[in-house]
């Protein structure tokens, strides 16, 4: 009984397989990442509760059917959309330039990067704001989160140590005590800021109180941290 042999591919094929398939594989990250682009803008603006998978699909130019395939479900996309967030924060920070044998100068620039990065990127607090209502349970889920605090801290702690070294930082401070005085008092200032612009009768927006505000967190750092009274913030 004669059978008919399947053609074998030649070697030259597998370069256009090669190419159809990495153009396969572009084209599916570049879904993805509309998607999570998409997702980000939609729970910023109206939380969990109220981002909708239809009005996401059709931000992101997508369909429904996408968005469960890369990501399974809606709190799966949320728990996405809070780790590319910490991502792209972790990322930014870790293009500091510190020159940690100028400690008062280095602790500076720590702080001016959290409060600029807070201002230019206000989805990084109402994202978190949401999930803080959602008392953490989806970044909970997250295996990846811990990933991204560890740099933070470390920073944070290289900046501490050489003040240390050299005698003008206190010695038995901790880098998350520090982080957190710094990220408590950007954080809360900017995500209350409308209430309490109409509470205190000022535009906690405009630039001068922005400055202002920058100045004073860097001010109170450094009474914290230094072992003996600080100059006033550059």
């Amino acid at each position: 009984m004669l059978t008919s042999a399947r053609p074998q591919p030649s070697p030259a094929d597998a370069p256009a397989a090669r190419r159809k398939a990495g153009v396969r594989e572009l084209a599916a990250q570049t879904t993805r990442d509309n998607i999570l682009r998409a997702a980000t803008k939609v729970f910023a603006k109206q939380g969990f509760a109220g981002g909708r998978i239809e009005q996401i699909s059709t931000a992101a130019k997508s369909c429904d059917r996408m968005i469960y395939y890369y990501f399974g479900s809606k709190q799966a996309l949320f728990v996405a959309v809070l780790e590319d967030t910490y991502r792209r924060f972790n990322e930014a920070e870790q293009t500091l330039a510190l020159d940690t044998s100028q400690p008062l100068q280095a602790l500076g620039d720590v702080i001016r990067f959290v409060w600029r990065y807070y201002q230019k990127h206000p989805e990084f607090i109402t994202l978190l704001n949401t999930e803080n209502l959602h008392r953490g349970k989806f970044i909970a889920k997250s295996a990846r989160v811990r990933e991204y605090s560890s740099p933070v801290l470390a920073i944070t702690d290289s900046v501490l140590r050489a003040g240390a070294q050299q005698r003008l930082f206190r010695a038995d401070l901790s880098a998350r005590d520090v982080y957190l005085m710094i990220a408590s008092m950007a954080y809360f200032y900017l995500s209350n800021r409308f209430t309490l612009s109409s509470f205190l009768g000022e535009n906690l927006e405009a630039p001068d109180a922005l400055a202002h505000w920058e100045s004073f967190v860097i001010d109170a750092v450094r009474r914290t941290v230094c072992i003996a009274p600080a100059s006033p913030a550059a």
